[in-house]
């Protein structure tokens, strides 16, 4: 009895079977199943991001590959300390909004170092500049507070809280609509050592400096900022400069000097993502927390 009733369950399952395993041929022309699986698609990279330094500390690009070409990046920091809004409350112009239409107008590419703290004062205009695919938005901390000591007078950040204040910076893009950001931090006045490397090596960002100062920052004349820029860039050169129509009330008439010259020596302005795709430590892919 039991042999006759696993029987019937054996027939049972075969004859409601597709497969043939069960002792019989299936029938000719039919279809067997699929059994095949699609790979799901690769999720699409993030910015290229360089890969870390001695001991894991956050990378540092200067300038880019001199064998590449002649290639320009000019860098703008939207600098606003967080203790600075009083001082925007009575009238203190922070933002440089005609130095972004002639960035427009001009057609070049640039990377905005952003501090979160302008993000929140100029809202529209953070967003619009993220949105923008002429231009990409990176980190320069929320409060801009130095990550060392004696940095041009700087307040200072911290040590526990650099990251955090780093990671602000970032909530502060999102909660405003900043779209194209990209994973690179540049330190307030560009001060930083070893432990201040190390505290941001968790975010996964690349530290952004410079290889041309231009000297805008509270300069008047614009002819001998346009003349140091010029006499200092080369090719994969970084350049930084400033959105702060206050610190930097020059910066307007200096990009549209510079910009028909250097293109007339043969230069062609890029974003600093495009600097480190092409530089031999870039590491490509999503970026941690991003």
């Amino acid at each position: 009895m039991i042999f006759s009733v696993r029987r019937i369950l054996v027939l049972a399952l075969c004859a409601g079977s597709v497969l043939t395993g069960c002792g019989t041929e299936a029938a000719p022309g039919a279809r067997r199943p699929s059994t095949t699986v699609s790979p799901a698609p690769d999720p699409p990279p993030g910015p290229p991001v360089m890969a870390p330094g001695p001991g894991g500390l956050t990378p540092v690009l200067t300038h880019g590959r001199r064998d590449a070409g002649r290639t320009v990046a000019l860098t703008f920091d939207a600098d606003m300390t967080a203790d600075q809004g009083a001082r925007a409350a009575a009238g203190e112009r922070f933002d440089n909004p005609e130095l972004i239409a002639a960035l427009r107008e001009l057609k070049v590419p640039a990377t905005v170092f952003m501090t979160g703290r302008w993000a929140e004062q100029y809202p529209d205009q953070a967003r619009s500049i993220g949105r923008d695919p002429l231009f990409e938005v990176a980190n320069h901390s929320y409060s801009h507070h130095a990550f060392t000591a004696d940095c041009y007078g700087l307040p200072t950040v911290a040590p526990e809280r650099m990251r955090s204040d780093a990671e602000r910076a970032t909530r502060a893009f999102d909660a405003v609509g900043v779209r194209n950001q990209v994973p690179y931090f540049r330190f307030p006045g560009g001060c930083h050592d070893e432990r201040a490397l190390r505290a941001l090596a968790p975010t996964g960002a690349t530290a952004v400096q410079w290889d041309v100062v231009s000297g805008d920052a509270f300069a008047t004349d614009a002819g001998a900022v346009a003349h140091q820029v010029l006499d200092g860039v080369r090719p994969g050169s970084v350049v930084v400069l400033h959105c702060t129509r206050s610190a930097a009330p020059t910066t307007e008439r200096v990009v549209r000097d510079v910009v028909p010259e250097l293109r007339g020596r043969g230069y062609r302005f890029v974003k600093v993502s495009e600097l480190i795709g092409q530089h031999p430590a870039a590491a490509g892919g999503p970026v941690a927390g991003r």
